[in-house]
C-alpha cells in the first residue's frame, strides 16, 4: 500500500530552518524528521512513499539521491505554491484507484498505523483520520457516538479536544473532492466528508507531536532521545 507525505509547504512557523531547507528536511538528532516518518510506516511493513514536493524540493531530491534506504521514495514536484489538496490531487495518476496512506511531512506519533489500516477497512467510509488530544491551541473535530466525525475546524484558538492528527488513510474518491491547486485538504474536502458522515476518526491517545516551532522541535528531540517514541 502506497505512502503519501506532502512535504511541499514554506513552514513559515519556523522559518529559523525553512529558509534554508524545507520543514521536512529539519534535522532531529542528526537526521531529517522524514526520515523518522517513513522510518515508522517501514516498521509497519510499509515501504512505498510518493513524496509531494515543492518548496525547496532540491533538498529533498539531494538527500534521497545521496542516501540509500530499504524502502522506495518517490519524489514528486506538485508545485510552488500548491496546497494541501492541491498536491494530493497532484499524485492521482501515481496512486490509480488504490486505498492509500497521507500525512504531512512535520509530525511524529507511535501510532499504530496497521491497526489505523484495519480500522479504516472495518469502518468501510471513504476517508479516516487520526484523532488526538494536545494542547487547546490547535483546531478540533467533534465525533459522535460511533466514531463519525461531524464537525471540523482547523486550528482555532478557542477549541480544545480532539484534532487532526494526520495519519489519513483514503479511498480513491476522494480525489473527486479536490477542486483544484488552491483547495485546501482540511478545509472542503475533509467538511464534505464529515458531513455525509464519511470521515470516520481512529482515537491515538499516545504520542503525537507536530514540529510547527522550534519549541517543538526540541519536545520531539528529547522523545526521540529518550525513546518515548521508538524508531
Amino acid at each position: 500500500m502506497k505512502v503519501v507525505i506532502l512535504a511541499g509547504g514554506l513552514g513559515t512557523r519556523i522559518s529559523e530552518y525553512t529558509k534554508s531547507i524545507p520543514k521536512p528536511m529539519i534535522p532531529l538528532n542528526g537526521k531529517p524528521i522524514i526520515y523518522y516518518i517513513m522510518k515508522h510506516f517501514y516498521n509497519h511493513g510499509f515501504k512505498n512513499f510518493y513524496v509531494a514536493i515543492g518548496y525547496k524540493g532540491i533538498v529533498l531530491k539531494d538527500y534521497f539521491r545521496k542516501n540509500k534506504f530499504p524502502w522506495d521514495v518517490k519524489l514528486i514536484e506538485t508545485g510552488q505554491k500548491t496546497m494541501t489538496g492541491g498536491r494530493i490531487k497532484k499524485l492521482k495518476k501515481y496512486i490509480g484507484n488504490e486505498r492509500f496512506f497521507m500525512t504531512y511531512g512535520d509530525g511524529l506519533s507511535d501510532v499504530n498505523v496497521s491497526n489505523l489500516l484495519n480500522f479504516h477497512i472495518k469502518n468501510k467510509k471513504l476517508a479516516t483520520l487520526t484523532a488526538v488530544r494536545p494542547p487547546a491551541r490547535f483546531g478540533k473535530i467533534k465525533l459522535n457516538k460511533i466514531n463519525n466525525v461531524t464537525l471540523f475546524r482547523e486550528k482555532s484558538s478557542l477549541d480544545e479536544g480532539w484534532i487532526n492528527g494526520g495519519f489519513f488513510v483514503l479511498e480513491p474518491k476522494v480525489f473527486s473532492l479536490i477542486k483544484s491547486d488552491k483547495t485546501f485538504f482540511e478545509k472542503e474536502p475533509l467538511q464534505i466528508l464529515s458531513q455525509k458522515g464519511q470521515l470516520k476518526a481512529y482515537k491515538h491517545r499516545k504520542i503525537w507531536q507536530c514540529m510547527d516551532t522550534v519549541r517543538d522541535k526540541e519536545i520531539l528531540e528529547k522523545l526521540l532521545k529518550k525513546k518515548i517514541i521508538k524508531f
